[in-house]
């Protein structure tokens, strides 16, 4: 009898209990942001330019970044000329990536507002969103672009060290030809 007791008391428990476990949705908590689609921390990553893994195509497959060589420039033992012009490299993929950046804050804002005014049409979204869409393809074309100049400017020495130097296994870094 206790058990028949214990096993109801376990069942009524587990109904009871079964809204509290249903699937949190895994938004929550993001609904206050401003811009809704871009956390702060995509938005300053997009407002300056940075690489948010854009570039890991390239990066992972023996590709160096012109960030990156700069901040290794004396472990490469980059020559005057190859430190000016990854500098150079450096502050042209700033330039193009920045304005392709704030055009998708700007998209992201404009859709948010149609739908937080309740104003959004097929029509409106199909338009805002295939903007957005194109301008994260240029966006990581431009900072995969920067990766594949790099290996004009580096020797396939200092391709090899770049490598090493960010922990990279050795076997899936190559020189690519690397001048």
């Amino acid at each position: 009898m206790k058990l028949t007791r214990i096993a109801v008391l376990w069942s009524v428990l587990a109904v009871l209990a079964l809204p509290a476990m249903a699937e949190q949705s895994p938004y929550v908590g993001i609904e206050g942001r401003s811009l809704k689609a871009l956390s702060q921390e995509e938005i300053a990553d997009l407002a300056a330019g940075r690489g948010m893994g854009l570039a890991l195509a390239a990066e992972l497959n023996g590709y160096p970044g012109p960030r990156h060589v700069i901040d290794l420039a004396d472990e490469l033992q980059l020559s005057p000329g190859q430190r000016t012009r990854t500098q150079a490299q450096l502050a042209a993929m700033k330039v193009e990536t920045i304005a392709i950046g704030q055009r998708i804050i700007d998209d992201e804002t404009a859709l948010d507002r149609l739908f937080a005014e309740e104003t959004a049409t097929r029509a409106t979204l199909d338009d805002l969103a295939s903007k957005i869409g194109v301008a994260q393809g240029q966006l990581r074309a431009a900072h995969l672009r920067y990766h594949l100049t790099m290996m004009e400017i580096l020797l396939p020495e200092q391709v090899a060290r770049y490598g090493e130097l960010r922990g990279y296994a050795t076997d899936s870094h190559r020189t690519h030809g690397a001048h």
